[in-house]
């Protein structure tokens, strides 16, 4: 019953819904969000640094199928049929069935990315009471002085100690980081590019500014959602269906959110949008544009190249079937 209770509140808490066009949106059975495609002329669900798959916006969403007969019976207040529905909801085997498959669903750069961060995340509580190994934390004195040049990019690896709020920042991060991947599979150097950029960015700016680069991964999401919400300009988001508001204005609506829980202004987060809207600015100018070398890699016969495009081709194929 305590996991019954606990899985409610996160449920409440953590779900926003996207309308798209104006359209209000419905109440999904939790198992919608991992398996039914999102759509460009209806609508989408999301989760506030949460990990929904997000698919193409050019596929198209079956009102009439999600909208069954047997859904109409799954809202039915009957004791016995509710009984029936929380043990399906609640399930512990079914629970993590559905995160694996939608895990293995996930696109391979944020698939890595988010494994890397829980083994790192998961070796510091065993070995470093809850802190992010002192090894891969960023130093520059080790880094320059000892060519621990991999520093700079464990770093990222850091969403804070484990525990719900590592859980909920993970989950965000693999929202909109998926998304993203998802959204430039016909062409992922350009979303390595723009990794690479926010990284970069985040590193050389928070360096030159003397703030501590403690929790990059953290700070990495409020570049995503940013850059996420330029791709939706004009999409009306519903924030815990109190109000709405454009899904430009949502990393704004993080800031605040960060301010009112932690009680000091986020510097980090809004360097984050300002970084986020230092790329979008070069990308759509044609300022910032995918190295030659890299495009050639990728469409390269290598053993390497293969098996990533392989993988991309995967994604592909998912778009297409939609």
């Amino acid at each position: 019953m305590k996991n019954i209770i606990t899985y409610s509140i996160l449920s409440i808490l953590l779900n926003i819904t996207v309308v798209v066009n104006g359209t209000a949106a419905p109440s999904f059975h939790s198992s919608s969000l991992l398996t039914a495609p999102p759509s460009s002329t209806f609508v989408t669900k999301l989760s506030i640094r949460g990990g929904a798959i997000l698919d193409s916006d050019d596929s198209e969403y079956d009102f009439d199928s999600d909208f069954s007969d047997d859904d109409d019976a799954f809202f039915d207040l009957n004791e016995e049929d509710f009984e029936i529905s929380a043990e399906d909801d609640f399930n512990e085997d079914t629970s993590l069935s559905r995160f694996m498959e939608a895990f293995a669903k996930t696109p391979p750069f944020t698939k890595a990315y988010m494994t890397a961060s829980f083994i790192a995340t998961s070796v510091g509580y065993l070995t470093s009471k809850n802190d992010f190994p002192p090894l891969l934390q960023l130093n520059w004195k080790p880094t320059l002085t000892r060519l621990q040049l991999w520093r700079p990019i464990t770093a990222f690896l850091n969403f804070g100690p484990l525990g719900l709020g590592y859980i909920m920042t993970c989950h965000f991060v693999w929202t909109y980081m998926a998304t993203l991947e998802r959204l430039n599979h016909a062409a992922p150097y350009d979303f390595w590019v723009m990794i690479l950029f926010g990284c970069a960015s985040m590193v050389a700016g928070y360096s030159c500014l003397g703030l501590s680069p403690r929790f990059l991964g953290h700070n990495l999401s409020t570049f995503l959602v940013y850059v996420w919400s330029r791709y939706h300009e004009g999409m009306e988001v519903n924030m815990f269906e109190l109000f709405n508001t454009r899904a430009e204005m949502l990393p704004w609506f993080f800031l605040a959110q960060t301010f009112l829980l932690e009680g000091e202004l986020p510097v980090l987060d809004l360097l984050g949008i300002v970084f986020g809207h230092i790329y979008h600015h070069y990308k759509t100018t044609h300022v910032l544009r995918t190295p030659t070398f890299l495009i050639n890699w990728y469409n390269s016969d290598g053993v390497y190249s293969t098996a990533v495009r392989e993988k991309y081709k995967k994604i592909s194929s998912d778009f297409e079937m939609q």
